[in-house]
């Protein structure tokens, strides 16, 4: 069995900020403060973010806080999504249904997205069903915590072992790389997000990918 792991905003789709601007609209309307500093999101969890949200704002980032701020955000993001001009990425319907129509392949989420916010982004773009499992940013500050928690999602999904290098990541960060070597999983790094080819290709993953427009590459590694 091979298992391909998909990060989700500048993987598999392109929001066109969607998300970040129905979690910053939560936190100004929930704790009622400007925003005055700027946080990373590339290639984060949701949890880190929020976290540097309310730090940087001299908001106690306490779990009563977070779970504040998750359930505005949640609530917005439906909205923001239908009001941002987002696209699924180049190839990815027919990458993800070639994947999905062969049976020695298990498709799962490897995200910095909390797993209902997750499940909200790949609805809105129709690509909800093909992942039955994964790891979410909902608890976790480290990417390299969501692989983990990723890896044993494998083991409960498929119900048998899989080896490491028979797991594949596929992000468009160098945290995806970083996160991936966490576990000792394989790892497609393509330049679909912010970060360029050169930038990811430093970053030394397994193969590099300028967008999955012809995923012959990639295809040809996993037969």
């Amino acid at each position: 069995m091979i298992v391909c792991l998909f990060d989700i905003d500048g993987t598999l789709l392109a929001s066109g900020g969607a998300g970040k601007a129905a979690l910053e609209s939560a936190f100004t309307e929930v704790f009622g403060i400007a925003l005055r500093a700027e946080i990373p999101y590339s290639g984060r969890t949701d949890r880190a973010i929020g976290r540097d949200l309310m730090q940087s704002h001299d908001v106690e980032p306490s779990p009563e806080n977070w779970q504040k701020l998750l359930v505005a955000y949640l609530a917005r993001l439906p909205d923001s999504l239908n009001n941002h001009h987002g696209r699924v990425l180049p190839g990815i319907g027919t990458l993800l249904q070639t994947l999905r129509e062969r049976n020695d392949v298990a498709l799962g989420l490897l995200t910095g997205n909390v797993q209902a916010g997750a499940k909200v982004k790949l609805g809105h773009y129709g690509l909800f069903e093909h992942f039955a499992f994964g790891g979410f940013g909902d608890r976790h500050f480290d990417r390299d915590d969501v692989a983990r928690e990723a890896l044993g999602a494998i083991h409960t999904h498929v119900g048998t072992h899989v080896k490491p290098d028979r797991v594949w990541v596929i992000g468009d960060t160098p945290l995806d790389v970083k996160c991936a070597r966490a576990i000792g999983a394989r790892v497609v790094a393509v330049a679909t997000g912010v970060h360029t080819r050169e930038e990811l290709h430093n970053a030394r993953p397994d193969l590099t990918m300028a967008d999955f427009s012809d995923p012959s590459s990639f295809l040809g590694i996993l037969s």
